[in-house]
Order: C-alpha cells, then structure tokens, then sequence
C-alpha cells in the first residue's frame, strides 16, 4: 500500500508543476459557472420548483458540478490519454512486467490527480459561487465531510469508466471513438447539463440508474443535505456498487487484454 500512496503522491505533484493551465482552468470554470448560473435562474423563474429544487440549490448544483468537473475528469483525458498510447505503442509491455497491478497502479496516480483537481480547480469557484449567489451550502462539518467521502467514490467511479474505455485499445488500437461517445453521454447523463432530477418520466429514471449519475449528481444532493441517515448510506451504496462493478469489468477486461497483448506494428 505504500507503493501505491507514493504513486498518488507522485500523481498529485505532477498537475502541481502546471500552474498557468491550473490558474486558467479555475477561471475557465468560474466564468462558465456564471453563465450557468444565469441561466439557471432564468429557467427557475419559470418553473420555481423544477426536479424539487428551489433556486438556491439548482446554484448550488451549478457551482458543485463546476467545482467537480476536472475532479471527477468528466470529460476523459488524462490517465486515459496516456494509457491508450502506451498501448497503441506497444510500451504497455513495460508495465505489465512490473511487479505491481496495472489498475490499482492508475487508480493511485487518479486519486492523486483528482485531490489536485479538487483543491486547485475545485475550491475557488464554489467560494466565488457562494460570494456572489445564494447558495444552499450547509453549516454543519458533519455535511462537508459527507460530501467529501461521496466525491472520492465518484472519483473511483469516474477512473472504473475512463479505465475500461482505455482498455479498448487493446482491440482497437486507437480509444478516440469510445472516449468521445462516453465523454458525449457523460455530459448528458451526469446532470452537467441540466440535474437529472429535472429529466421528466422514464428518462429522469434511466439516467438516475446510470454510472454518470454517481459523478455529480450525488454529490451535489449530498452537500445539499437531500441524503441524510438511512438515505445517505443508499447514496453511497448506489456510488459503491457501481464502483466495485466497474473495477470488476476492468479486472476481467484487464485479464483478457493480456492474454492477447497486440502491439500495433510489430
């Protein structure tokens, strides 16, 4: 476990030495939270009471989702990226040698990427979120701690999803076709466009069900304070059990790639 605390650790300092793109990135997200909000607030005028949610906490959804979004690296890239290449040139090779799980080895180096993100990128646009809006943030540290616990299982969850899309590179040779469909339907069906308790009928209940709906939905209602007891261990229950089947999916893919290891041109 050491081995795998000082590959966070080296995951973690790796997005440190990138602070222009950091400092960009957060104001990225700080103007385009605003827009959101804007928006939001328009179409709550309209239906004061859509998905269950007043004014101040659809904010305080925008401002969360912006928060999360390169923590739970909702629109791939990353560890992906570098994994499919590593593949598609054969250097896979390398790591499979190595004394150490391959997925446990990238599920290290994106905890540590993601805490980055989530204090780097994440913490200024929610404390500008929470200047300039109303937000339903809660009082209590009980409710943050919460919170945090249900990020880090999105996370898992978000690295179970962008792990078995970067497997497929072992068959295809090239991931950018399965990563754009799965970035397209995780920004559909993560609530980043709109919280998917607004999605109406049998398409609000899909969504729901689905893995995306783990990365930001969740964690928003959980900061909210709309799971509590009973409730809050369903939540974590729902994010937990799609963590664990993914990660199984991708030990068994895992188990199958290497079986059949193809490097693309020799």
């Amino acid at each position: 476990m050491r081995l795998y605390g000082a590959v966070a650790l080296g995951g973690f300092r790796r997005y440190t030495t990138y602070r222009v793109a950091t400092a960009a990135g957060v104001f990225t997200n700080t103007v385009f939270g605003v827009i959101v909000a804007y928006t939001y607030i328009a179409l709550w005028e309209q239906r004061p009471h859509l998905g269950g949610y007043d004014q101040s906490q659809a904010l305080t959804f925008v401002w969360v989702s912006q928060a999360l979004l390169m923590t739970v690296n909702l629109f791939g890239g990353g560890f992906a990226d570098e994994l499919v290449e590593r593949i598609r040139t054969g250097d896979i090779a390398i790591d499979l040698y190595r004394p150490v799980d391959l997925q446990m080895w990238w599920l290290a180096a994106d905890l540590g990427r993601a805490l980055f993100h989530f204090l780097g990128r994440g913490v200024i646009p929610l404390a500008f979120g929470a200047l300039v809006f109303d937000l339903a943030l809660p009082g209590e540290a009980v409710t943050w701690l919460a919170f945090v616990l249900a990020v880090l299982f999105a996370v898992v969850v978000s690295f179970a999803l962008r792990f078995l899309v970067a497997l497929t590179a072992f068959w295809l040779l090239d991931g950018a076709g399965v990563t754009s469909l799965v970035s397209i339907a995780g920004l559909f069906f993560s609530g980043m466009l709109l919280p998917l308790n607004a999605f109406p009928g049998l398409l609000g209940e899909v969504a729901r069900a689905l893995p995306w709906s783990a990365l930001l939905q969740i964690p928003a209602d959980v900061l909210m304070g709309r799971h509590r007891g009973v409730g809050l261990l369903g939540a974590y229950g729902f994010q937990l059990g799609w963590a664990a089947a993914l990660l199984g999916a991708g030990r068994l893919l895992q188990n199958a790639a290497v079986r059949r290891v193809v490097v693309q041109g020799g």
